[in-house]
């Protein structure tokens, strides 16, 4: 399995902590990092902005570095934050997902009418997630099926606490 969705060749630090990402797999995107900075102690380095105009891309091209062995961010985070960010659906909403319902990979194609196969596409980031993959993972936790039988109305307000209590 290649993963050159999660490799990166190029970083381009730009205005306002945001970088320019591309990757292997010949994706580009734009992330903005300013709300972690803000807010996640570990990054409160990155507020002086020379240093983050430093950002280079780390070891084997698996992360943003900007301090060897002391400061670098996962490239695979930061493509699922850009795709957030973008209006997408990250990839770790698959694997959160998946650890919420407490459902292995077999249950999780089953309830959402797909292969194996595909859900691992979606999880590891190999494939974008379509919408409507999604909006059957929310309609799934909204109703938790039993078994494989749907039901026929979506639960009330209270039916819906209940369930989720």
């Amino acid at each position: 399995m290649s993963r050159d969705h999660f490799k990166l060749t190029a970083v381009t630090p730009l205005e306002g902590y945001r970088l320019r990402l591309s990757y292997a797999d010949a994706g580009s995107f734009d992330v903005d990092l300013s709300e972690w900075i803000q807010t996640v102690k570990a990054l409160a380095a990155l507020k002086d902005a020379a240093l983050f105009a430093q950002a280079r891309v780390g070891l084997g091209g698996w992360s943003v570095e900007w301090i060897e062995d002391e400061l670098d961010l996962g490239s695979d985070n930061l493509r699922n934050l850009a795709i957030e960010q973008a209006g997408g659906i990250g990839h770790e909403r698959i694997w959160n997902w998946l650890h919420e319902t407490g459902l292995t990979l077999e249950q999780g194609a089953e309830a959402l009418g797909i292969s194996r196969r595909m859900l691992i596409y979606y999880r590891d980031g190999e494939k974008p997630i379509p919408r409507h993959i999604w909006l059957a993972c929310l309609g799934w936790e909204a109703v938790r099926p039993e078994g494989s039988r749907l039901p026929k109305n979506l639960p009330t307000a209270q039916q819906y606490a209940v369930l989720h209590a």
